[in-house]
């Protein structure tokens, strides 16, 4: 069985979350993202310190699928730089990591 990962993405609203998600999950690119509504952020950025309120989206995908992934995630974001890091799932349960894999696979 493929490698699956959580790939973690933040939106600056809702709105732009649940479009980045359908269309990730239309291309096959995920299998499914929980989009977590009003996180708060502080970061660095230009040299100042923000605080923002952001979506926080969990994907999860085959970690053959993160190239694909991060490509497409930065052509529809509206972000300079968008946060897009993976995390490799060690354990989960069999069938849904499955699951993962063949909703993910190519149209035949």
């Amino acid at each position: 069985m493929s490698e699956v990962s959580l790939v973690f993405v933040t939106a600056g609203n809702e709105k732009d979350a649940l479009a980045i998600a359908e269309k990730l999950v239309e291309e096959k690119l995920v299998a499914c993202v929980n989009v977590v509504p009003q996180i708060r952020s502080v970061f660095l950025w230009k040299g100042e310190v923000c605080r923002e309120p952001e979506v926080l989206m969990i994907m999860k995908t085959p970690t053959s699928l993160f190239p694909s992934l991060q490509k497409r995630v930065k052509e529809i974001h509206s972000y300079e730089v968008p946060e897009i890091i993976a995390f490799p799932v060690s354990q989960g349960l069999p069938q849904y990591l499955q699951w993962v894999v063949e909703s993910t696979e190519a149209k035949g």
